[in-house]
């Protein structure tokens, strides 16, 4: 796929959906603090619409917003359950020791025979986590399409549509789509700096995004069906 094509349409795409669209811009902002209703809209963008979709039928946003909630919960059980089982695994070797009559200090010496678990514990949420969201992001997307919640976790569809799509090209655009994220998660931050009107003006600015992304991610997905 053609990724400079991708960001291109996708921010033309965003700037259409608020561009002179003050109403639907404010609506959008207000959405984004009742969250479900912006997954809602997002899944609108999912379904592949063109020009952006107004906002309508409010019910069916909020709906589509929990089940795309849930569907993002469950993806990522796994990889809470490792963090979980993680820190209970140092903390009761930690509170075995104290209650031996040893000592225990949060210094180098003491947490020392910890360091390598962590890390490797660490590895191990980063690359599950990072198979999650590429498993789970093509998921929602066909979830949306189909209009079905199990659809969500249709794997062996999900993966022909990655290979579809080429894994080396999704992995890359991925990659672009996450550093784009960074960027922007660092101009988020300088905005809410500004007092007083920088978390109204963060709203404006990253429902924008929200919808740069959806309909980013809705071109990879087309990529793979072409």
């Amino acid at each position: 796929m053609d990724i400079g094509s991708a960001i291109r349409d996708s921010a033309d795409y965003a700037k259409e959906s608020v561009w002179q669209q003050w109403k639907r811009w404010i609506l959008l902002a207000i959405m984004s603090i009742i969250f479900p209703l912006i997954m809602g809209y997002t899944m609108e963008i999912y379904r592949g619409k063109t020009p952006p979709p107004d906002i309508e039928k409010w019910g069916k946003l909020f709906v589509d917003g929990l089940k795309y909630l849930v569907a993002i919960c469950v993806y990522f059980i796994p990889v809470l359950i490792i963090i979980v089982a993680s820190f209970m695994t140092v903390g009761m070797s930690i509170i075995s020791t104290v209650v031996a009559g040893g000592e225990f200090h949060f210094d180098i010496h003491d947490l020392a025979p910890y360091i390598l678990p962590i890390i490797g514990s660490g590895l191990l949420v980063f690359l599950l986590g990072i198979i999650t969201v590429l498993i789970s992001s093509i998921g929602i997307i066909r979830m949306a399409r189909a209009e079905s919640f199990m659809e969500a976790f249709n794997i062996s569809a999900i993966l022909e549509t990655i290979r579809g799509i080429g894994w080396g090209s999704y992995l890359l655009a991925s990659i672009v789509l996450w550093i784009i994220s960074f960027v922007m998660s660092i101009i988020f931050n300088l905005i809410t700096e500004i007092p007083y009107l920088g978390i109204i003006i963060m709203f404006f600015v990253s429902v924008v995004f929200t919808i740069f992304e959806a309909r980013y991610l809705t071109l990879v997905y087309e990529s793979g069906n072409l």
